[in-house]
């Protein structure tokens, strides 16, 4: 509903088509759901990461999934081990705020992309990481997890400095950013302890009071109506905020 994964019209995100002709890089893939879209579109598939276990994993669930082709590679993406100009796609979802050098990355980013290729951006919103900090651990404001915190503004100087063109901006997330307040006042309660990547400590089982949000949640944008109240609480407070970019035909790496 908020723009995901449109299977119909082999969108990984609205305004973000893939088709086999593409070479498409997911820098920092984790668990790779973005990476096995594009591969089951038939698609030329590179993906990266510094977790060499989730490369490893990823490569199995992409063995069967009709890419055209299937790269993994073991990466900090300084630099990336891809050619200058190769990728149609370039996707970075939810990692730039875990590095040292955003900048730096971006540029590797702009450098890999072909003249006109399209990229799919995000971050943590601002508001939301605010709002979580006096309810998570310190850790998760600590390397590995988010060492950064981007303002809408400071997110578009990162992409523009990198040389890109913002075509459109997006945000969506208002249930996870209530999820993971939720989930971070339990985890308090119950006195439990926090190390090393956030990501791989959120798996289920979780506590019955997330799981009447997710119900209650669910009711609601199903209702008449429900999904102009989603739009409106994913505008006021998002979990994530998206940027769609474009590096210019006339750019050289």
């Amino acid at each position: 509903m908020a723009g995901w994964f449109q299977n119909h019209s082999n969108e990984l995100f609205r305004g973000f088509p893939i088709s086999p002709d593409d070479v498409v890089l997911d820098v920092g893939c984790g668990a790779g759901g973005a990476s096995l879209f594009c591969a089951r579109r038939g698609a030329h598939v590179i993906f990266t990461d510094s977790d060499a276990g989730k490369i490893a994993a990823l490569e199995e669930r992409v063995r069967d999934s009709g890419a055209r082709k299937v790269e993994g590679w073991v990466s900090d993406s300084l630099p990336l081990p891809v050619a200058d100009g190769q990728a149609s796609r370039i996707v970075a979802l939810e990692m730039l705020e875990h590095v040292e050098q955003p900048g730096a990355i971006l540029r590797e980013l702009f450098r890999v992309g072909q003249p006109g290729a399209l990229y799919f951006l995000s971050v943590p919103a601002q508001v939301s990481e605010e709002l979580q900090r006096p309810l998570a651990p310190a850790a998760h404001f600590q390397a590995p997890n988010h060492i950064n915190v981007f303002s809408e503004a400071a997110f578009a100087q990162l992409v523009t400095d990198a040389g890109l063109v913002i075509e459109s901006r997006h945000s969506y997330g208002f249930y996870w950013t209530l999820w993971m307040m939720l989930y971070w006042t339990l985890a308090r309660a119950e006195g439990r302890s926090f190390e090393g990547a956030t990501h791989d400590q959120l798996a289920p089982p979780h506590h019955a009071l997330l799981d009447d949000w997710a119900t209650l949640w669910h009711r609601v944008i199903h209702l008449p109506g429900g999904d102009v109240l989603r739009e409106g609480l994913d505008r006021t407070l998002p979990k994530t905020q998206i940027i769609l970019a474009r590096k210019p035909l006339d750019a050289c790496p």
